[in-house]
């Protein structure tokens, strides 16, 4: 890439961000789009405006997310949100800090050296161009006194993360505590998740043999328990239910519109009976809808009973009446065996997984060994054609293999923008197909808890993306270009790959900058959702949840956005001081990031759970892996250099793996379990542990119609009259 593909890519990302950016000021102040820029504000019952006025400053929203307060976004999108936008301000701090010493110290002693030029020779690896080459490590002569200046800045970037990363963790630290002190009623900080329980005694029900356990431990503080039951069939006839209820609604509402349209009678909408609705006798489709319904709830009932009293597994829900109780309950150890009664915190009922909860206890470490092996196949694997697609998609190689291009490809305009995005848009749509795999295997590992499986799916995303992404690029391609002279002479590959390292700095650019101004811009803008939902409400959408349905927008997605961040902070890290001008496209990355995300996150997304900060800790540990990536990149580069100093950097990374150490032993206890100073504090209000107790009942289980006497056999009536101690 010469320097006037590399200022076309520059330039045309900044003005496709220009025009989202208008195109969102202009479309956010249309009143028919409130829904798809405001939702979470409409949701809370707050006009979408802020202040009411529809005929503000179109650039307001700036001005709004930066004059926000950490408070405000806890109260619109939870704790969890909060958490993320203190990595996103820490991240912004280190780079910030790294650049304002780096820049000033490290360009001047790079530029006014001249190894690239003594050497007689034009950098050739992939994406490079000379100009810049000049400002990078890559310019430095090997055995250079200069080189202590680039060291000195290894140290500098490493203990700014350090001290930056220590104050993260304890705000966050403070911030879920408050958060878990809150005189708010919260079912499941009065609940715990028991697995693996033994077999039953002879004579005993499930339900007995769990009570009788927790009672004789806690008698004064057990409440209740709920045998986790196998739904199943109860949740296929409940989303039939659903699905006819939806039906029937649709087509009242047709038949509602066809009066408002001239005809006071109006025309009942009809339907075949037979295959796909294509075939078969046609009917009245209120009438048919409403039979079917009625036909389908006392099967329901029926079904219900039968998975109260005989679908029973060896899971249960246990209920006490004080958050204390709860909370230490949920860090004890109950059996002498680890495999039975393993007891845990209780996650929020809208994030159970419930059929993971019976997953035997070796079951789950056998899957998780499984799932691990099966993520390192993928990752090695997926580094072939990632390799491949980092080397093809350069226009050079493309016009060898497929030769019929070259007319297209040597027309100027074009191949300056194929030169620009090609290789970035191509690895960008590889990466798209990957998250919902790695949820998936997070999931049969045996998590109970979406949010769990999210940071389970984050943490294998992220090494994939670095080892892949990041290595496989500077590897893959670097080999597939210099594979000849590597062939002539296998001893040059290291420092092939070491010399390398400054040219690829500028595919990385390109890409950092890509992600920034097209990916942020596209996110505020909304584009591809407004479209969708007009569609939808134009052409399919009838009733009034069907349009909700259209346009709700679901959480930030911390599974795919955390690892898309880590990446590029394992990007900057690793090249900042190697090519420091990567250094701004950093910080303007996560500037950029925070403010929209701010945006999006006051008004638009919905958070889909709460685990009060739980991803900060797994965060923490990728960016401190991020940070070892980047010193044990300087001790090599320093080799590849000949530097006789590189020993100087040998203490980083042991700095950093005691500093890793220091911080999960400081606070990491008080992520995965509750404190009981923190749970002991008093609530503004007596808890109707009947309310806590039915917000966990799955909804193919809760039915008005079932009373208490129908649950006995999975649902314990037990000690009714405990203490309410908080």
């Amino acid at each position: 890439m010469d320097f006037d593909s590399f200022l076309t890519s520059l330039g045309t990302s900044f003005i496709i961000f220009v025009v989202l950016m208008c195109l969102f000021a202009w479309l956010s102040s249309k009143p028919g789009n409130t829904v798809v820029y405001y939702p979470n504000r409409i949701l809370k019952g707050l006009d979408p405006w802020e202040g009411g006025s529809r005929t503000r400053n179109p650039f307001t929203w700036i001005k709004e997310a930066m004059s926000s307060s950490e408070q405000d976004v806890i109260n619109m999108s939870g704790l969890d949100t909060a958490v993320y936008f203190v990595f996103m301000s820490t991240v912004l701090g280190i780079f910030a800090l790294s650049g304002i010493i780096l820049l000033p110290a490290l360009l001047p002693v790079a530029a006014t050296d001249d190894s690239i030029q003594a050497a007689g020779k034009n950098t050739t690896s992939i994406g490079t161009f000379n100009d810049l080459d000049k400002l990078s490590m890559g310019n430095i002569t090997a055995k250079s006194s200069r080189l202590w200046a680039f060291l000195v800045a290894t140290y500098w970037v490493s203990f700014v993360t350090y001290f930056l990363l220590w104050r993260g963790y304890k705000h966050v630290s403070e911030l879920r505590a408050d958060a878990l002190m809150s005189p708010e009623v919260r079912p499941q900080q009065f609940a715990v998740l028991v697995r693996d329980l033994p077999d039953l005694p002879k004579g005993q029900s499930r339900k007995e043999q769990v009570d009788s356990y927790f009672k004789a431990i806690y008698p004064d503080t057990f409440y209740r328990s709920m045998v986790v039951t196998n739904n199943k069939e109860a949740n296929k006839i409940y989303e039939e239910l659903e699905g006819y209820k939806k039906k029937l609604a649709r087509a009242e509402a047709v038949y509602a519109e066809s009066k408002s349209a001239g005809k006071p009678e109006g025309t009942r909408p009809t339907i075949k009976t037979g295959f796909l609705g294509l075939l078969g006798k046609r009917v009245d489709a209120i009438e048919y809808y409403n039979e079917k319904i009625k036909e389908i709830i006392p099967k329901l009932e029926a079904e219900q009973k039968i998975t109260l009293k005989e679908k029973q597994l060896g899971a249960a829900l246990v209920f006490f009446t004080s958050r204390v109780a709860a909370a230490s309950a949920a860090q004890s150890l109950h059996a002498q065996l680890v495999d039975t009664w393993t007891v845990s915190d209780a996650p929020e009922s809208r994030e159970l997984i419930w059929n993971n909860l019976n997953i035997k206890f070796f079951q789950r470490q056998i899957r998780q060994y499984v799932v691990y092996v099966i993520v390192a196949l993928t990752i090695m694997f997926y580094m072939i054609p990632i390799g491949l697609i980092s080397a093809l998609t350069t226009l050079d190689n493309l016009k060898k293999i497929l030769p019929f291009l070259k007319p297209v490809i040597n027309i100027t305009a074009l191949k300056t923008v194929l030169e620009a995005y090609l290789p970035q848009i191509a690895l960008i749509v590889f990466l798209a197909l990957l998250p919902k795999l790695l949820l998936f295997l997070s999931k049969i590992e045996g998590i109970p808890a979406v949010s769990h499986a999210v940071r389970a799916a984050s943490g294998k995303y992220f090494y994939f993306t670095v080892l892949n992404v990041f290595i496989g690029v500077t590897v893959g391609g670097t080999l597939f270009k210099t594979f000849k002279s590597i062939e002539k002479d296998p001893n040059s590959i290291v420092d092939v790959l070491a010399n390398s390292l400054p040219g690829n700095a500028t595919f990385f650019l390109t890409y950092v900058a890509l992600q920034f101004f097209v990916g942020y811009g596209l996110e505020l803008s909304r584009i591809v959702p407004l479209i969708i939902y007009h569609l939808k409400r134009k052409y399919l959408c009838k009733t009034e949840a069907e349009l909700k349905e259209a346009w709700f927008p679901g959480d930030l997605g911390y599974g795919t956005r955390v690892p898309s961040d880590m990446l590029i902070v394992t990007i900057v890290f690793c090249y900042s001081c190697i090519a420091p001008l990567i250094i701004p496209f950093g910080v303007v990355y996560f500037a950029l990031g925070w403010l929209i995300l701010r945006n999006q996150a006051l008004k638009v997304y919905v958070p889909a759970y709460e685990s009060y900060g739980r991803m900060w800790p797994h965060m923490f540990l990728r960016l401190v892996a991020a940070l070892l990536l980047y010193q044990i990149t300087m001790l090599g580069y320093f080799g590849s250099k000949k530097f006789i100093y590189v020993g100087f950097l040998i203490p980083l990374p042991i700095l950093s793996l005691i500093f890793v150490y220091i911080c999960q032993k400081r606070f990491y206890k008080s992520f995965s379990d509750t404190a009981l100073e923190v749970a002991s504090r008093e609530l503004k209000e007596t808890p109707s542990m009947e309310h806590i107790f039915r917000s966990y009942i799955p909804l193919s289980l809760n039915s008005e119609k079932v009373d208490d006497d129908q649950f006995e056999d999975a649902l314990s009536q037990a000690s009714r009259s405990g203490s309410f101690v908080v």
